[in-house]
């Protein structure tokens, strides 16, 4: 699958249309309330780059039947590019509900190191596959 995302890290911003912004806005509810329990900022929704690289990334998975963290390298690079000084990424599958993937992500030590990280915004790409299955990628950066 080819990239959307061009040589100077540009991509096509209504890419963030086809994230499930319902769940997005659950995950980001569950985020927060687990940041404000440890004394952190809450993160904001980015619904325009890191959402569009976040579905791009989604789609990719989704494509390719894989979870998985390939071309991060470039994501990051391009939200660096948008300003960045930080970036982080959390991925999953299967799950059917925000509060879930929120769960298993903070069971996970990786996952839970960027829930709790030194980010200010969150992109999504939260997409369903052609059996109805969630894919997620959720990008984190610092301004």
């Amino acid at each position: 699958m080819a990239s959307e995302i061009t040589e100077d890290y540009t991509i096509d911003l209504n890419l963030a249309k086809e994230t499930n912004w319902e769940m997005a806005e659950e995950i980001t509810y569950y985020i927060n309330q687990h940041r404000a329990s440890v004394g952190l900022n809450p993160i904001v929704i980015d619904q325009q780059h890191a959402s569009a690289y976040a579905v791009e990334h989604t789609k990719y998975m989704i494509a390719i039947e894989n979870m998985n963290h390939d071309n991060f390298y470039y994501r990051q690079q391009a939200l660096t590019y948008q300003g960045a000084q930080r970036v982080g990424e959390n991925v999953a599958f299967g799950y059917q509900d925000g509060q879930s993937v929120v769960r298993a992500w903070l069971n996970s030590p990786s996952h839970k190191r960027n829930i709790e990280g030194d980010y200010t915004h969150s992109g999504f790409g939260i997409v369903q596959n052609s059996n109805g299955s969630y894919y997620f990628t959720q990008l984190f950066y610092k301004n």
